[in-house]
C-alpha cells in the first residue's frame, strides 16, 4: 500500500511524477474532446470516435478516484475535499446518465499542475499574489457588498421609471435587474433600455456610478500588489542583514 501511495500521492519519485502527469495530459485531451464534440456538423465517425475517447477517459478516471479513495490516509477527508468533489462530479453523470455534463469541470483538476511543477514553492509571483488577496480581502469584500447593493437599487429604480411603460422588460425588480446587470458594469447589450425621460436620466446617472464601480477593483488590487511588493522587499531585506 506504501509503494502504492507513494505513486498516486508521491510527487518525488519518478513513478509518481509520471502517474501525475498522466492524468494530467488525459485532463487535457479529454477537454479537447468534449470541446471538438460542440462543433456543429461532426461526422458520425467522428463522433463515434470522440465517444470511443470519452469512455476511455471515463474508466481511466475511474480507476483514479478509486485508487486515490484507496490510498488515502484520510479518506473522508479525501472525498469532501475540493479535489475529491471535482473528481467525483466529473465521472458521475457519465454512470448516471443524466442530462447535465459536467465534464467542463475536469479543468480545475490541472490545478494539481501548481503541485506538480511545485510551482507554489517557488513562485515569488504566486507567493505575491496570496499576500496581495490576504491584504486586501476586506476591501474585496466590502467592494462586493457595495455592488450588490446598487444593483439592487439600480433595478428598483428603473422598474419605477420604466415599469408602467415596459412592463414586459421591467415589469418587477426581478426583470430589471438584467438592465442593472448590463447598465452598471457599462457594458450594456441593448437589449432592454429606457424609452421615458425620468428612465433615461436615471440610467445615465446609474452609467456614471458604473464608472467608478468598474475602476474600483483595479485600484484595490493594484494597491494591494503594491503593498505586497513592499513587504517581500522589506522581508528580502531583512534577511540580507541577518546574514
Amino acid at each position: 500500500m506504501e509503494r502504492l501511495r507513494s505513486i498516486v500521492e508521491g510527487r518525488d519519485t519518478k513513478l509518481g511524477f509520471a502517474f501525475d502527469l498522466a492524468i494530467q495530459v488525459l485532463i487535457v485531451l479529454s477537454l479537447v474532446g468534449y470541446s471538438i464534440q460542440t462543433l456543429p456538423n461532426l461526422s458520425d465517425e467522428t463522433r463515434s470516435v470522440l465517444r470511443a475517447f470519452e469512455a476511455l477517459a471515463i474508466v481511466l478516471f475511474t480507476i483514479e478516484y478509486l485508487l486515490r479513495i484507496a490510498v488515502a490516509e484520510n479518506r473522508v477527508q479525501y472525498v469532501f475535499s475540493f479535489f475529491g468533489i471535482v473528481d467525483l462530479l466529473a465521472i458521475l453523470p457519465f454512470y448516471l446518465s443524466t442530462a447535465v455534463d459536467l465534464r467542463s469541470l475536469r479543468a480545475f483538476r490541472l490545478l494539481r499542475l501548481v503541485r506538480i511543477l511545485k510551482i507554489a514553492r517557488y513562485s515569488r509571483s504566486l507567493r505575491r499574489f496570496h499576500i496581495a488577496l490576504d491584504i486586501a480581502k476586506e476591501d474585496i469584500v466590502l467592494y462586493l457588498f457595495g455592488t450588490v447593493l446598487l444593483l439592487f437599487l439600480s433595478a428598483v429604480g428603473i422598474h419605477y421609471f420604466e415599469g408602467a411603460t415596459q412592463p414586459e422588460a421591467f415589469g418587477s425588480v426581478f426583470h430589471s435587474l438584467w438592465w442593472a446587470v448590463t447598465t452598471l458594469t457599462t457594458v450594456g447589450y441593448g437589449d432592454t433600455y429606457p424609452i421615458t425621460v425620468g428612465g433615461k436620466l436615471f440610467t445615465f446617472a446609474v452609467l456614471l456610478v458604473g464608472l467608478g464601480v468598474i475602476s474600483v477593483p483595479a485600484g484595490l488590487v493594484a494597491s494591494a500588489f503594491g503593498q505586497a511588493r513592499q513587504l517581500e522587499r522589506e522581508e528580502h531585506e531583512s534577511e540580507q542583514v541577518e546574514d
